[in-house]
């Protein structure tokens, strides 16, 4: 007999939770715990757990996002598009979105099951029901309705997109979101030497020229201690990256990154750049068995131009992968064409949504989408030779 939980807490969940075998460290309770210490101000996490029986089978980490508009359009936003994401926020999006998945980072890392105990359809609709309850609870608690339905981030080939008609029943209908940029490293390069040999002579140039303008800079791996003393700064820095992106779903916890090297300690790291022993500039790294997942990261932005402090994190996060033997890095979507340009490749991605009014239905629903994460053209460079 299939049945499910639903859990308000890590502190809650059953003991074999982490005895899954899942290779994701975003599913496992350390990230979970950090997480639920320091999630964004609009953003609450659920668990679900679905068993046969008395045997943990499949879990579900669900996020319930509440849409506030100052979260949503930043500082950087102009009035025009203010006032427009105030009504499109108030007549389609008012309320409450339960999202299967991390809103917080891109990729599938909201679900996992036991395919050898249940089928794909059977945990699916176990996970509808619970999410049907959660909905129950979250009005009678909060009393807020739930008005969006998502589960996100999957690649072309991911298992899930077999089950169409779950979610033709559900009425989920499955839109493309900007591509997850991946860098393979390739067996050849044993070291950063090797990849850079790879280069043709232009990027090769463009690298040199890159490190060049960041001599000045001090590189440093931050421990434990230090992320707390630049605790302010860091959040500072991060802000500046991302109010910078307009339009934004969340804003992060001020301890969101002590909490996470807490927990994960040497599986998260931060990587801060001194120019004259001041904090400049800072990136994050996630080690998530054979792949590195790149996490927030933040700089001055006066000084981004001069050092080209950005090409030089993403040349520092390549380098940390091929030294460590990863199988790939996980640059995550935004500014493709750059990542690109260091040998990171598109991986198209979808997510399946639905509004719960049928009169607003999916057709609005594809223009939020549309509006919020919209597919940018854009050039993909080649730089090997």
């Amino acid at each position: 007999m299939t049945h499910f939980k639903v859990f308000n807490s890590v502190a809650d969940l059953p003991q074999t939770w982490d005895d899954l075998l899942v290779d994701d460290i975003f599913l496992k309770r350390p990230f979970l715990k950090a997480l639920e210490a320091s999630s964004p101000s609009n953003i609450s996490s659920y668990f679900l757990g679905i068993f046969s029986s008395e045997t943990l089978v499949g879990i579900a980490v669900i996020q319930r996002v509440e849409m506030y508009l100052d979260d949503v359009f930043r500082k950087t936003s102009n009035q025009f598009f203010k006032r427009c994401g105030k009504i499109l926020i108030s007549k389609i999006v008012k309320g409450n979105a339960l999202i299967v998945g991390n809103l917080m980072h891109t990729g599938q890392h909201g679900l996992y099951f036991n395919a050898e105990i249940i089928s794909q359809e059977e945990f699916l609709d176990t996970v509808s029901l619970g999410l049907g309850a959660l909905s129950q609870t979250i009005k009678r608690q909060f009393n807020k309705k739930i008005r969006i339905i998502g589960f996100k981030d999957y690649f072309e080939d991911d298992q899930i997109h077999q089950s169409e008609s779950f979610f033709r029943n559900e009425k989920l209908y499955k839109a493309q979101v900007q591509p997850n940029m991946i860098f393979e490293v390739r067996n050849t390069w044993n070291t950063p030497e090797d990849y850079l040999a790879s280069f043709n002579k232009k990027y090769r140039r463009r690298y040199k020229t890159a490190r060049k303008k960041s001599a000045d800079l001090q590189r440093k791996e931050l421990s434990l201690e230090e992320v707390s003393t630049f605790s302010k700064t860091l959040y500072q820095l991060y802000e500046n990256v991302s109010d910078n992106a307009g339009v934004n779903s969340f804003k992060l916890h001020q301890n969101h990154f002590y909490n996470l090297k807490f927990q994960l300690k040497d599986q998260f790291k931060i990587f801060g750049y001194f120019l004259s022993d001041e904090l400049v500039g800072f990136y994050t790294l996630i080690l998530n068995h054979d792949k590195l997942e790149t996490y927030f990261l933040g700089y001055n932005q006066e000084l981004q131009h001069q050092h080209q402090m950005y090409l030089n994190m993403l040349f520092d996060m390549a380098f940390f992968g091929i030294e460590k033997q990863f199988k790939k890095v996980i640059f995550a979507r935004t500014a493709m064409e750059i990542k690109s340009s260091i040998g990171a490749k598109p991986h198209h991605m979808h997510i399946y949504l639905k509004h719960t009014n049928n009169v607003i239905a999916n057709t609005v629903l594809k223009l939020v989408v549309k509006y919020a994460n919209p597919i940018r053209d854009w050039e993909e460079r080649h730089p090997f030779s």
